[in-house]
């Protein structure tokens, strides 16, 4: 009986060793997917979400990884990322911005390069409203009248610096001043003049092309405010084992096509 009973203990003794044995193995295999399944978060300027949302499902079709995007203006992005934020790339709609962080070294600045280039429009969703000629002299502030004009935020948004930049080169500015409707992104300016809550708003071309509700009225000379240049970075602390593959991606001539398609101009 003696012995019935050594043989058994050395028997559970055995079967427990092994089932910790595989426990393990089959923690490792679990584990192992779920390291692999780690996505690539994105901060990207409000501006290229259409875009950006189309590349993004096209990667996670070719190499079946997923990306996080988080749209908002670039100032936004950039403080958070300042923060601490846990962003692998950012995607900046002007230089400053990106600039901002490479001051601080918060990103990898030998992944940094110089994406894509937008040009800045007048648009209405009015269905009256004509085509403009946009240029010295133009009297845009008899054009809005007792309306407001949406932009981004000028001191901040890309997009509204460019456009306060070019309304003071074209000296326009002072008679729109107090016209201003500033937004917290050029999609938000967008949305105040598709929802008839501004007649008119500068935005980029490629937020015109974005929205069936407005049209573009004009388009501001390319040498009235700095070239528009959206730049990217894999930021300093991203630990990705995809991002700089990502980069390289959206850097990519499949890539290239869908801003193409939304109305960028894809910088070599």
């Amino acid at each position: 009986m003696r012995g019935r009973r050594d043989w058994l203990a050395g028997f559970r003794f055995k079967d427990l060793a092994l089932a910790l044995v595989l426990g393990l193995a089959l923690a490792g295999a679990v584990l192992a997917p779920a390291r692999a399944a780690e996505k690539v978060t994105v901060f990207a300027a409000a501006s290229l979400k259409n875009a950006l949302d189309a590349i993004n499902a096209e990667w996670q079709r070719e190499t079946g990884k997923e990306t996080t995007a988080s749209y908002a203006a670039s100032s936004t992005l950039a403080k958070q990322i300042e923060q601490g934020a846990p962003a692998d790339v950012f995607i900046s709609a002007d230089l400053a911005w990106m600039d901002y962080l490479a001051d601080k070294k918060l990103i990898k600045t030998d992944t940094r390069s110089n994406l894509l280039g937008n040009r800045l429009v007048l648009v209405s969703a009015m269905p009256d409203s004509k085509a403009v000629d946009i240029k010295p002299g133009f009297d845009l502030a008899a054009l809005v009248g007792d309306g407001r004009l949406a932009m981004g935020a000028v001191d901040s948004v890309p997009a509204g610096k460019y456009g306060k930049a070019a309304l003071e080169k074209l000296g326009l500015w002072p008679a729109v001043e107090q016209k201003i409707a500033g937004a917290e992104s050029v999609r938000a300016a967008l949305l105040l003049v598709s929802r008839g809550e501004a007649p008119y708003g500068i935005v980029y071309q490629t937020d015109a092309v974005a929205d069936p509700g407005v049209k573009v009225i004009g388009t501001f000379p390319d040498d009235s405010h700095p070239p528009i240049t959206y730049p990217i970075a894999m930021t300093a602390d991203s630990q990705s084992a995809d991002a700089a593959a990502y980069v390289e991606f959206v850097k990519s001539a499949k890539a290239a096509a869908f801003f193409k398609a939304e109305g960028f101009t894809v910088l070599k």
